[in-house]
């Protein structure tokens, strides 16, 4: 990772040209030193690339190294880091000796381990958050200066090795002693194992900073898990197709953006109706909520004891399928020995006869076999497809009725606020109207408006409870028949390949035979 970079050098660019001239000046080599050809290599075959003292100006045409996990491009020109988006399995990567001023384009690199950034002009550390898998970090002689920018890595808790010599940033008195108070899982800095001596020093000294480490490393951890509970959560939830049905979610829903509504909120007695809708509206909500979790858990169990039952049925047929095969094998083998020191042409033609009925009657076996074990494996999808219809029926029914009682809430609750609203009106046309906000009391000056708004309120109700109960019961019936589509289709798919595979070992028995003939 040291090498020099020649003082005398013609500025190349980086093309298909150059990318072919490397691959075959790094293929592997016989006993005499002569390069080994291999056919049918492509770019998204290539592991490792190296690219160093070639005096190139800019990083292009990688798209096609989609399995490249080793890139050298040290000793060149470069001075952007550009043009590695499609290397998702790179690991190590060298861009020493080069002329980068900034660290970038390297959100792709998610699996990278080993990075070399030396002898460039870099000044700060950034842009490096998704090199989660980072144990070796390289960024010797560039123009860092600011040793609490160092502070960035401690985000990658899989560095252990850390060279940042010949640096601004690595002359200050405290450096080393820093960075091992601040990087407690460090081995190696500038090319140096860290001893026990550093690191007691670095305790005593930054005593406090490892504690907050540790504290900070706990409700890290903690919060990370905390997100992780929630998000499993919430999978749970959308699984069982009962997102945001355990609380007061829908009922916000359908009061959101409903202005003249709000404005009725403000006659008398309308407050107390909403908060007892509310409360009847979260009581089936989370009603529903628990039947939801319940008839997953029953659909899941439903599921497993399927595919445990695929599981068992398919390792019975194979082992058939194996006896068959080794007995026919050895008798083949006999047979075909037997033939081998047969001279008479009638003789042999016979014994040939013979052996092409043994091959069909072998492809006949076989082919019964499978058609009994795609037989008993339709069987067994037929009866989860019959039995997960059913469950998925029974909850589509119960959620329907228990949307059905949110729609008479609805309507329950505006008959009685139009009621208020009759009676506010006809105060407001007597000129009763104390105590009354200005805008209710413009709201009820037109009857048709306060009718209209009443009439509007209720429909958008209505439209937010329907939506949510057609979205549970399309999901349910997508995923049920998604499921079964997906197991028909897989195990149609295996059924064809076994078929395949037993016309071509038909084929290569017969082969044998026009051979022996």
């Amino acid at each position: 990772m040291s090498e020099q970079r020649p003082d005398k050098f013609e500025p190349i660019l980086m093309d298909e040209e150059i990318l072919k001239e490397a691959i075959e000046k790094n293929r592997p080599k016989d006993a005499a030193g002569r390069t080994v050809k291999v056919e049918g290599v492509t770019f998204n075959d290539i592991p490792t690339l190296c690219l160093q003292f070639r005096s190139i100006l800019k990083i292009d045409h990688l798209w096609e190294f989609t399995c490249l996990t080793k890139l050298e491009l040290n000793n060149n020109l470069i001075k952007k880091i550009e043009g590695l988006d499609c290397l998702l399995n790179l690991t190590w990567l060298n861009l020493s000796f080069n002329s980068i001023e900034k660290i970038e384009g390297l959100e792709s690199l998610r699996k990278l381990e080993v990075l070399n950034l030396s002898n460039n002009r870099i000044t700060v550390i950034e842009n490096m958050d998704t090199l989660e898998s980072l144990t070796l970090f390289c960024l010797k002689n560039n123009l860092l200066g600011q040793l609490d920018n160092v502070l960035y890595l401690t985000k990658f808790k899989n560095l252990f090795t850390l060279n940042l010599c010949g640096n601004p940033v690595s002359k200050e008195d405290d450096f080393k002693v820093f960075i091992t108070a601040y990087f407690p899982n460090m081995k190696f800095l500038d090319y140096r194992y860290i001893d026990e001596k550093t690191k007691k020093e670095a305790s005593i000294k930054y005593h406090y900073v490892l504690e907050k480490i540790k504290r900070d490393g706990l409700q890290a951890q903690q919060a990370a898990e905390a997100t992780q509970r929630q998000e499993a959560e919430l999978q749970l939830h959308h699984d069982a197709f009962v997102e945001f049905l355990n609380g007061s979610y829908l009922f916000k829903d359908m009061l959101k953006d409903d202005l003249e509504a709000d404005k009725l909120h403000h006659l008398p007695g309308v407050a107390t109706l909403l908060h007892a809708f509310e409360h009847q509206m979260v009581e089936l909500c989370m009603q529903l909520f628990e039947i939801g979790l319940a008839e997953h858990k029953r659909r899941q169990t439903e599921v497993n004891s399927f595919f445990s039952g695929h599981s068992e049925a398919v390792p019975h047929y194979q082992h058939k399928a194996s006896q068959i095969l080794v007995n026919f094998e050895q008798q083949n083998k006999e047979r075909l020995e037997e033939m081998q020191h047969l001279t008479e042409p009638e003789l042999l033609k016979l014994k040939v006869n013979q052996c092409n009925d043994e091959i069909n009657l072998l492809c006949n076996n076989l082919t019964m076999l499978d058609f009994q074990l795609v037989s008993q494996l339709e069987d067994i999808t037929k009866k989860f497809d019959i039995n997960i219809s059913e469950m998925v029926g029974s909850f589509s029914e119960t959620a329907q009725g228990i949307f059905a009682q949110c729609r008479d809430l609805e309507d329950n609750y505006n008959e009685k606020v139009r009621e208020i609203a009759v009676a506010t009106l006809e105060k407001v046309a007597k000129g009763s109207t104390e105590g009354m906000p200005d805008d209710v009391r413009m709201l009820f000056t037109d009857k048709d408006t306060v009718m209209d708004a009443l009439t509007s309120g209720h429909d958008n109700h209505l439209m937010k409870i329907n939506d949510r109960e057609t979205r549970l019961v399309t999901c349910v019936n997508a995923w049920k028949v998604a499921l079964v589509k997906g197991i028909q289709d897989k195990e149609l798919k295996r059924s064809r390949m076994r078929i395949s595979g037993i016309h071509r070992y038909m084929d290569y028995l017969r082969e044998q035979l026009e051979e022996l003939q």
